[in-house]
């Protein structure tokens, strides 16, 4: 068997009590192998099936016994009848015996390739372990296990048990579960053998893995702050995207009686000479120019490298910058994650306090990266901290909401096994592509499947449970007025692109006041063209205004009708009642104002706005503003505005003391 190869031995029980799981059990066995075939194409697999009512084996020709047990498929490589047989496999009136069927999957691994390729031997059993195992004719159970599974790793196999109990079986013999879950136990402790329960067919669909991707450092070494002070750090990729197969060329030149014909393109170039077209420039002949200018530079292989910049491995800090300077665009590559070297309790609590000196500046490090020695490019990253934030606190009304509405979507609820564990499911894009490969090869002409049902667990929200939760749903989207957010305008979508991800500016922007609402209450709902600001709902009226679309005068004559409800609320009042009405029509202007890159209008209003209540005798209402926090726009909100944020937030002492 070639270097790296994989044999495999499927062990499946196909009972009477399996019928119900079997469909699932097809799924599951079919993409295994559907992924070999593009993935590890020289694999070798072999099936064997237990709870049959016929017998075909060797060991029981050899030595008898192992009864009810058939071998459906020797070893050999993988194709497509392979693929054929799995997805039609019997329903069977048996009860079978998973250590016999174990014992004739290693005979047939121990046959094909003896004491070789240790470590590239597997079985994988799939049942639901319901049914006793015979009485040994010699010692005890457990006994015969520990003997089975010392062979196991004498000839250096591994083995995955996947023990799928769907659905509660209320006759089934709980001494025997137990029993069995033992037997288990004993394979998993004295032999490379891992168990794992499934009870719901989107957990046996990635229950079975062909690739393991275990995570792997990409730098280990010193984190120099500067020449005489290193930090030690690991350095981890945090995601890695999962790609579609690479697609090849096809040719259908072959003829069609060669079945051994693998239709790959081959491609080959020649270099011929300028002067005689006829003659082929032979390797050693031929060398890499560059154009500079109307000429080419011949330059060596040997030139060339010795003009490389070769780097050493190393990461460097550069210096530190504000957070509010790095884009989000800026983050659209690869993420890692730096740790602190395991183990090393100085840089575990100097990585610890570098972290949370950073996020109290606001600051993020400018990193220059070299991951391995003779890397040929240098990676300029941005560290940013990972610290926990508690600073955006919900009420009491909204913390409960929020907390039903987890309880109510939890994947793992006290008692139960948790759904949709990442180990066990499966990348729903890709696995839809294998089965649509599968169909593709038998018929060049077929459709796009619809969703798998059990994909589609994966990828939508149970009807289900949303329906029974209603009540649920409907209590946080009160609390949190969450509202249809129409398509914005280009100046709203310039605001959020220059704001920072995960800064504070971008948590702030679009509303500074204390009392201010929920952002939410600016994301204009209403359909209904308002023409004009009322006395009844004049924030609705304003943002109704402000979503118009069919004229870009709708922005400024609502920015300038809301300007006028203000002052008309304030100078009518009387002792005060209208204040709380002018703070709200206040507010919602400010976050109008912010969304449509409008803060000069907002600052100049509020401006005259004191100066007004100043020369009517209106303090108080200007007091009442100043203990709502109502105060400019500054440029952390609005990148247009012409006020830093320590002006802002001196406005309001300044108001408090009189302009």
């Amino acid at each position: 068997m070639a270097r790296n190869k994989e044999a495999l031995v499927l062990v499946l029980d196909v009972g009477p009590t399996m019928h119900a799981i079997l469909p699932q059990i097809e799924k599951v066995c079919s993409m295994l192998i559907e992924k070999k075939l593009i993935y590890s194409k020289s694999d070798e697999v072999g099936v064997v099936l237990f709870g049959t009512e016929a017998t075909e084996n060797e060991l029981t020709k050899e030595v008898g016994g192992y009864e009810h047990i058939t071998v459906l498929r020797h070893i050999k490589v993988v194709d497509g009848d392979l693929l054929q047989a799995l997805q039609n496999l019997p329903r069977e009136s048996v009860d079978g015996d998973f250590l016999d069927a174990i014992v004739v999957g290693m005979d047939m691994l121990i046959k094909k390739f003896g004491p070789t390729n240790k470590g590239k031997k597997r079985l994988c059993l799939i049942t639901n372990a319901l049914h006793p195992i015979k009485d040994p004719y010699e010692g005890t159970k457990e006994d015969q296990v520990s003997t089975i599974a010392s062979q196991m790793m004498a000839q250096g196999m591994k083995m995955d048990c996947v023990i799928a109990r769907l659905t509660q079986n209320m006759e089934a013999n709980k001494r025997i579960m137990e029993e069995n879950d033992l037997l288990l136990r004993v394979f998993s402790n004295k032999s490379s053998t891992k168990t794992v329960y499934v009870e719901s067919p989107t957990k046996l669909l990635g229950a079975l893995r062909t690739r393991n991707i275990s995570p792997v450092t990409i730098y280990r070494g010193d984190l120099e702050l500067s020449p005489k002070l290193n930090i030690k750090v690991w350095v981890y990729k945090k995601t890695s995207e999962e790609k579609f197969p690479t697609l090849k060329r096809y040719s259908n030149k072959a003829p069609p009686t060669d079945k051994f014909a693998t239709h790959e393109v081959k491609v080959d170039y020649e270099y011929k000479s300028i002067e005689d077209p006829t003659r082929v420039v032979p390797p050693e002949q031929r060398i890499k120019g560059y154009r500079y200018g109307p000429q080419v530079v011949p330059i060596s292989s040997a030139e060339l490298e010795a003009v490389k910049f070769k780097p050493d491995k190393s990461v460097k800090l550069l210096g530190f910058a504000n957070a509010s300077n790095i884009m989000r665009h800026y983050y659209m590559k690869d993420v890692n994650i730096f740790i602190a070297e395991p183990g090393n309790a100085k840089a575990i609590l100097a990585v610890s306090a570098l972290a949370r000196a950073m996020k109290e500046m606001m600051k993020v490090a400018i990193v220059r990266c070299v991951w391995r020695q003779g890397q040929g490019n240098v990676v300029v990253g941005v560290l940013t901290p990972n610290v926990s934030d508690n600073e955006n606190i919900p009420n009491q009304q909204q913390q409960e909401a929020a907390d039903r509405l987890v309880r109510m979507l939890d994947l793992a609820l006290l008692g139960k096994e948790e759904i949709l564990q990442p180990d066990f499911t499966p990348n729903p894009i890709l696995e839809r592509f294998y089965r649509y490969l599968e169909l593709k090869s038998k018929d060049k002409d077929a459709a796009v499947p619809p969703l798998d049902e059990t994909l589609k667990k994966i990828t939508e929200p149970d009807p289900e449970i949303l329906f029974q939760n209603k009540s649920v749903i409907e209590d946080f989207r009160r609390c949190f007025e969450l509202k249809e957010n129409p398509k914005l305008k280009k100046s709203t979508r310039r605001l959020l692109k220059e704001k920072p991800s995960g800064s504070d500016d971008e948590r702030e922007a679009l509303g500074n006041g204390s009392d201010a609402q929920p952002m939410d209450a600016i994301e204009y709902p209403s359909k209904i063209k308002t023409e004009k600001i009322g006395d009844a709902n004049p924030v609705q009226d304003f943002e109704a205004m402000m979503s118009r679309r069919d004229s870009p005068e709708w922005v400024s004559k609502a920015i300038q009708y809301m300007k006028d409800k203000v002052f008309e609320l304030v100078e009518n009042s009387c002792e005060g009642d209208s204040y709380q009405k002018a703070l709200e029509c206040l507010t919602a202007l400010r976050k109008g104002c912010i969304l449509e890159q409008e803060p000069k209008q907002f600052n100049d209003f509020i401006l005259h706005l004191y100066k007004f209540c100043q020369q009517k005798d209106l303090k108080s209402f200007c007091e009442y503003l100043a203990s709502h926090g109502i105060t400019l726009i500054s440029k952390t909100e609005a990148a247009d505005s012409e006020v830093t944020e320590d002006e802002a937030k001196t406005f309001i002492v300044k108001s408090e003391q009189g302009f």
